[in-house]
């Protein structure tokens, strides 16, 4: 038997973990100013204080999350009164979602979904920290999709001030948006009081990302399984795509492919049949997160694509009966996610015809919403 040839109880994987999508690495390089940044904001909670907020920015798989959960991980060992909680905006998109996900994180008790109301729900939560006495500090990952919903300003002006009504409060945000090239304000009612550290990530640089891929290869994998040539290859996906989330499941998806092949060996052309199933997948989870209207709307500008904005309304209304003013929003939303184009086509008053495109591949993107 050619000794090219992997046998079945055989595998490439060293540790696969290190391949996971939430895996926090031991060694996280090329981020130290970041880190250094939110463990100086928070570390007043040392001492019973209030941390200082931040606000965190950057594109989305530039390590935002992860810094933040590998801070909370080395200051849990530090602390006893401190309890560090993450809300995803994105799953959680209104403010009954975030403080319902905030009080089930610190009871472990599901509130009813209806019957109760956010004051009231609210309250507890407080009262909670209070008898407990409790620092909370809090993540609102992704809060860009609180904004699409409008309970961004509602949500951060409610925590903010909570200790007003609440004496003995303590709670310290950390604001993470996805630039994704839209500019998200808050109402001046919760800038007066958030007043945050910020804090900017980047894109990775091609060497950096070329560093970091290969230390994923040393612990995931075992010696000379992924050749350098295979390793570019990866390293210039992530960089044409610029979210490194990608390429670490590329080395998953690749791995399992040359382990199929019963190869020992990881080749080009396995990383380019994986990356059809991630850019699949990536699509498939952010479409996901939509709600029904969203889905109906993108899969009119699938079955519409290149189509003016008012045409697309036109079709929209009559499926879902919503008004102009969802419609707008929906438009932005989408368009701030990355899933189409708003171009003017210099017609109509002044030239502000709008024309929607897709950006993904149709069929891509029907697949999705078929799931």
């Amino acid at each position: 038997m050619s000794k090219d040839i992997l046998l079945w109880d055989e595998t490439l994987f060293k540790n696969a973990e290190v391949l996971e999508i939430d895996h926090i690495p031991e060694h996280f390089a090329y981020r130290d100013n970041q880190l250094q940044a939110i463990k100086y904001s928070l570390k007043p909670v040392i001492h019973g204080m209030r941390p200082v907020n931040c606000l965190i920015s950057g594109p989305p798989g530039t390590g935002k999350t992860t810094s933040v959960l590998k801070i909370y991980d080395e200051m849990q060992d530090h602390v006893n009164n401190v309890v560090f909680l993450k809300v995803n905006c994105q799953i959680d998109s209104t403010r009954f979602a975030v403080i319902s996900r905030i009080y089930r994180q610190l009871t472990g008790v599901t509130p009813p979904t209806s019957g109760i109301a956010f004051r009231t729900l609210f309250e507890n939560t407080m009262h909670h920290l209070v008898e407990n006495n409790k620092i909370l500090v809090l993540t609102l990952d992704d809060i860009n999709y609180l904004f699409y919903e409008g309970h961004a300003d509602d949500v951060m002006y409610s925590l903010l001030r909570a200790h007003e009504h609440y004496p003995g409060v303590k709670i310290g945000i950390i604001a993470v948006v996805s630039d994704t090239g839209a500019l998200y304000q808050f109402d001046t009612k919760v800038t007066s009081v958030f007043l945050p550290e910020e804090i900017d990530f980047p894109r990775y640089e091609y060497e950096e990302l070329q560093g970091i891929i290969d230390d994923r290869i040393k612990n995931a994998f075992y010696p000379d399984v992924i050749p350098s040539e295979v390793r570019d290859h990866i390293v210039q996906y992530v960089d044409d795509i610029g979210d490194l989330r990608i390429g670490i499941d590329l080395l998953k998806r690749a791995g399992l492919n040359a382990e199929n092949r019963a190869s020992r060996v990881v080749s080009i052309a396995d990383v380019d049949k994986a990356y059809e199933s991630s850019k699949l997948l990536h699509i498939c989870r952010s479409i996901r997160a939509l709600n029904s209207n969203e889905k109906t709307l993108l899969r009119l500008i699938v079955d519409n694509n290149n189509t003016q904005a008012g045409e697309l309304y036109n079709s929209f209304h009559e499926a879902t009966g919503q008004g102009y003013t969802h419609f707008y929003n929906m438009i932005n939303k989408l368009h701030a996610s990355q899933y189409i184009d708003v171009d003017f086509s210099g017609e109509g008053k002044r030239g502000r015809t709008r024309i929607i495109k897709l950006r993904s591949n149709p069929d891509d993107v029907l697949k999705c919403l078929e799931k």
